[in-house]
């Protein structure tokens, strides 16, 4: 076939002017699988003929695509803030410029400048989150699934950790309490039921080969109807009397009381901290609102103990965690929650998002959208089943097709009771215009 015996030499080929600005590596291996993907073609007798141009321009479009991020913004227009398929918390600019100062430069991260000689990384985060909490002590690792197994494999490994039956939970991924107990080393001592645990069930577990009383905070599920669970205190009290370690895992901790009565729900820390406990463990994105980390907090005899661990080793952050980390805990100290934009979108009143919705109804034509009130959720394996106060509107068309095309210029909506909504309450205001204006084009 002659298509085939004009298939361009690999050599020759990438001399082209095309290619002039690109990586003649990269380029190289691109033509040499454009070039195998377009013999099969013709040998498939898929296709008869050839360009050179269009050759040059498949393997052009190629190194483009691959050069392409995969990790790109998006607008969240779910309601949903702590949306955990794209990236739960946000990170404020102001926060972010601050932080960069120490990302970009080399800084003192394990080097003590006063005595000139090595030190420790984590002193740059424990003095802010001890004077915050009002602990002892504090530890930060890479997520707070880190943080229970770092936890269990110090204190419990070979020995019992006691847990209410009802707070075995499975949080995203797959990723389920008894395992990650096991994989630490603790033996999992289950007490009660799944709908009712008592003080006298913990009790009665307690052994020679006990070493911890725990108690995990269930993230993405309620217990409802004829339920009963135990105060952490009656288990701070139960562990002290028996000379054993009490650990909460909070899965997600918060500072100030939040609104739409959301804290007669879930504790702030500063309520679970008035029980003393020796430890307790939440993660530094989801209502902390700052970067992806665990935070454990407690005793420092403990804190101490975890960091002679060698598995923190595999588990310790970097410097761009601990620069933003440290910001965002200089922002709770001086309370500017402005700098936190979990807060900030979860305490916006819903009047600002009816007065924002009015204003975008009104440019993007009132015969095609209307402002509706309804509820969210927090989202994130944070506040399960509790719905509070939001603003949407309600563009008027087939939803399906209203959802791709909006998901194809990078707004992620939702549907609700086969209506498609923009929902405004983890939309910031900066992005109005650009709904606007693509509603205009989507609706027409």
């Amino acid at each position: 076939m002659q298509a085939l015996r004009n298939l361009p030499k690999i050599d020759k080929f990438i001399t082209h002017d095309a290619f002039g600005d690109l990586s003649p590596t990269l380029v190289t291996q691109i033509a040499q699988e454009q070039i195998e993907l377009l013999r099969r073609k013709l040998l498939a007798r898929e296709l008869e003929t050839f360009t050179e141009e269009s050759l040059v321009e498949s393997v052009c479009e190629a190194y483009r695509t691959l050069l392409s991020p995969s990790l790109k913004p998006l607008i969240n227009a779910t309601g949903v803030i702590l949306h955990t398929n794209m990236g739960r918390s946000l990170i404020d600019p102001r926060i972010l410029d601050n932080a960069a100062k120490v990302i970009c430069s080399y800084s003192n991260l394990e080097y003590d400048q006063e005595a000139g000689c090595r030190g420790e990384r984590y002193t740059h985060v424990s003095r802010h989150l001890t004077t915050l909490l009002g602990v002892e002590d504090v530890l930060v690792v890479n997520n707070n699934a880190s943080a229970v197994f770092l936890v269990l494999n110090t204190f419990a490994k070979g020995r019992e950790a006691v847990v209410s039956r009802g707070e075995l939970v499975e949080i995203g991924g797959g990723f389920r309490i008894p395992e990650v107990m096991s994989q630490s080393g603790a033996l999992l001592h289950e007490v009660g039921t799944t709908n009712k645990t008592k003080a006298s069930d913990y009790a009665q577990a307690i052994n020679d080969n006990t070493a911890l009383l725990m108690k995990v905070h269930r993230s993405n599920f309620t217990i409802e109807g004829f339920s009963e669970e135990t105060p952490y205190g009656e288990i701070k009290i139960l562990a002290q009397r028996h000379g054993l370690i009490d650990y909460y895992d909070l899965g997600s901790g918060y500072i100030p009381e939040l609104p739409y009565n959301l804290s007669t729900i879930e504790l702030p820390i500063a309520k679970v901290l008035e029980d003393s406990p020796a430890l307790i463990s939440f993660s530094g994105d989801k209502l902390f609102g700052s970067v992806q980390a665990g935070i454990i907090a407690g005793k420092k005899e403990l804190i101490d103990q975890l960091k002679r661990n060698h598995l923190l080793r595999m588990l310790r952050v970097d410097k761009v965690t601990l620069s933003i980390l440290e910001e965002s805990i200089k922002a709770y100290l001086e309370q500017h929650y402005d700098l936190i934009p979990t807060l900030r979108l979860l305490f916006t009143d819903t009047e600002e998002l009816r007065e924002r919705a009015e204003v975008m109804r009104q440019a993007i034509g009132t015969i095609r959208c209307e402002v509706i009130e309804t509820t969210t959720f927090m989202g994130g394996g944070t506040l399960p089943n509790q719905k509070f106060p939001t603003i949407a509107l309600h563009l008027y068309g087939k939803v399906t097709r209203l959802e791709r095309a909006f998901r194809q210029r990078d707004i992620i909506g939702r549907i609700e009771k086969d209506a498609f909504l923009i929902d405004l309450r983890a939309l910031e205001p900066q992005y109005d215009v650009y709904i606007i204006k693509t509603a205009q084009e989507v609706c027409a």
